[in-house]
């Protein structure tokens, strides 16, 4: 990883995902979460203001260094306990059934494997405990589909994502089951970045 990718890369995320709309959606994510919590790619920490009070803990899964210091001072603040947890998605080092409610805002789009991703956020929730998520992808429109994967190439350059990820397609083929999803154009947001999916999915 270079200079960008590591130190300047996170920076863009935090100052990007810092804004009013964003943290709308952030609260309407994090409604919910309660117990041991699981986030994968925690970040600067940009959820943590947005945690309900039956949360008793968050455990951090987060492979960006920076990103983790830019977080230290919402850490400090943050009435619940954040632990740092490992820097990989993709093999989480906690046993099965370990959390309660798990965790994930804008990270899928720049996981390589997300459907291992996917298959070990299900492996460590208890039965019965939901995956919050919300993510950008793929469009319904195919024109904008199309600026998607025009600008594929510039937007791993820049931001380590992919624009077109099939948010509903993962969950369909994950062994979590969908409780709730939906999907719509963030308003003000470019739509090649703005079609958002959120919801919940059970283990």
């Amino acid at each position: 990883m270079g200079v960008y990718s590591r130190h300047l890369r996170p920076r863009l995320h935090d100052r990007l995902l810092d804004d009013a709309a964003v943290h709308d959606v952030r609260a309407r994510v994090c409604a919910g979460l309660a117990g041991d919590v699981l986030e994968i790619g925690f970040g600067s920490g940009l959820n943590l203001g947005h945690l309900p009070p039956e949360v008793t803990g968050v455990w951090a899964v987060e492979p960006s260094a920076t990103a983790l210091r830019l977080s230290a001072p919402r850490r400090e603040a943050s009435p619940v306990p954040v632990h740092l947890a490992g820097d990989d998605a993709q093999a989480l080092p906690f046993p099965d059934h370990r959390f309660d409610t798990a965790l994930c805002t804008w990270v899928l789009c720049s996981v390589p494997d997300r459907r291992r991703a996917l298959a070990e956020v299900a492996r460590v929730l208890r039965p019965g405990g939901a995956l919050h998520l919300v993510e950008h992808g793929l469009a319904p429109d195919p024109r904008v589909v199309r600026w998607q994967r025009r600008a594929n190439p510039l937007s791993r350059a820049l931001s380590g994502c992919e624009l077109d990820v099939d948010v509903a397609g993962l969950l369909a083929v994950s062994p979590l089951t969908v409780a709730e999803l939906t999907s719509w154009y963030l308003p003000g947001a470019p739509r090649s970045t703005g079609f958002l999916t959120a919801g919940r999915a059970t283990a």
